[in-house]
């Protein structure tokens, strides 16, 4: 089961906060799949996904999206996923 706490965070401060869950086994393959339905979920933009991204996400279990990372602008310091799956 894929299990992902989103955080959108301003400051140091969690303004908005989302758990995504999916009943399918964790597949690195489908992480921008995963981002971006969660994003649609929040009613987001959907960052650029790189693969040092995903290496962050399977390696610390966590991954931060700066504005930077997005194409559109955001009214965000950062999204922060982190994986909750056993």
């Amino acid at each position: 089961m894929v299990r992902i706490w989103v955080k959108i965070m301003q400051g140091e401060k969690i303004v908005r906060q989302y758990v995504y869950e999916k009943e399918e086994l964790l597949v690195w393959s489908h992480f921008f799949v995963y981002v971006s339905e969660l994003c649609a979920e929040l009613d987001i933009p959907t960052p650029v996904v790189v693969k040092t991204h995903i290496f962050n996400f399977a390696k610390f279990r966590n991954v931060r999206f700066l504005p930077r990372d997005f194409v559109e602008e955001v009214d965000f310091d950062k999204l922060v996923l982190e994986n909750l799956s056993v």
